[in-house]
């Protein structure tokens, strides 16, 4: 089965997590097989995460932190709900999808259950897209591949496989919804709370929350082909418009999970 894509980009955020995120969690168990970590999956980079001053600090650290707090997110609205595997990639590494790297950008493996970011993936997002990818936009990207989890776990992957490219198509949406449960999670991030009641983030400002939509924007595919000084050709569209995946990553910030059937709506009104 082909790897799942489809992370956003876009302008950072100040997104605090704090330093009992970490108490008493062993964030290496989040990397390879068995507790250990994977050839490429960047172990060492996450076996230096401790406190929420590193989260804060450091892209992996954030992105395994964050983790946690979506975890929490999906077990209380998903029953039967299992946890991924995140691997945080280190240059490169093997999936049953293919090689992952920052050149493949960040992707959920259903035959592995994983989801594959490397960092580094957002140092070529500020260079090709002028944004900052700071915070916000990584955790975003993070939420949505973490979105592509729950929908193979759901089943929605079995029930609308990927047929195909068009702005109508199964595939396109399967990542707006998956915008729309990453926007869901946003809105409820700071909502979530540690074993002794402390939230994990500082709720996001509008402000941040406008640089998030200006990130779904981003990376339309309308908007990419403009950049690639290409004509817009929806037959060809795989993630959505510009349009809809602002509209959907706003559809879950608004609406929550139950707003995210991007399956029933007429293809004219995605």
């Amino acid at each position: 089965m082909a790897a799942v894509g489809g992370g956003a980009v876009g302008l950072g955020a100040v997104v605090v997590l704090l330093i009992s995120m970490f108490t008493g969690t062993d964030l290496t168990g989040l990397l390879g097989s068995g507790g250990g970590a994977a050839p490429g999956s960047g172990g060492e980079q996450v076996a230096s995460c401790e406190t929420g001053r590193d989260a804060n600090s450091d892209d992996a650290c954030r992105l395994a932190a964050a983790s946690l707090d979506i975890d929490q997110f999906w077990a209380e609205r998903l029953d039967g709900y299992r946890k991924p595997q995140l691997v945080i990639v280190d240059q490169q590494t093997g999936s049953s999808c293919g090689t992952a790297s920052n050149a493949t950008g960040p992707f959920y493996c259903p035959p592995d259950e994983t989801v594959f970011v490397d960092p580094t993936f957002f140092s070529i997002l500020r260079a090709q897209y002028d944004t900052t990818a700071g915070p916000l936009a990584q955790l975003y990207v993070l939420a949505h591949e973490y979105g592509h989890h729950v929908q193979n776990l759901t089943g929605v992957m079995e029930q609308y496989p990927n047929n195909g490219t068009g702005a109508d198509s199964n595939g396109v949406r399967t990542e707006l919804q998956a915008d729309c449960f990453a926007g869901a999670w946003v809105a409820a991030a700071s909502e979530q709370v540690d074993e002794n009641g402390t939230p994990y983030l500082q709720p996001p400002t509008e402000q941040q929350i406008l640089d998030a939509l200006s990130a779904a924007s981003a990376v339309g595919d309308d908007h990419i082909q403009a950049e690639a000084g290409q004509i817009s050709n929806p037959d060809s569209f795989t993630h959505g418009s510009s349009a809809q995946r602002t509209r959907w990553f706003d559809e879950g910030r608004q609406g929550g999970v139950n707003a995210c059937d991007t399956f029933s709506v007429p293809g004219g009104s995605l």
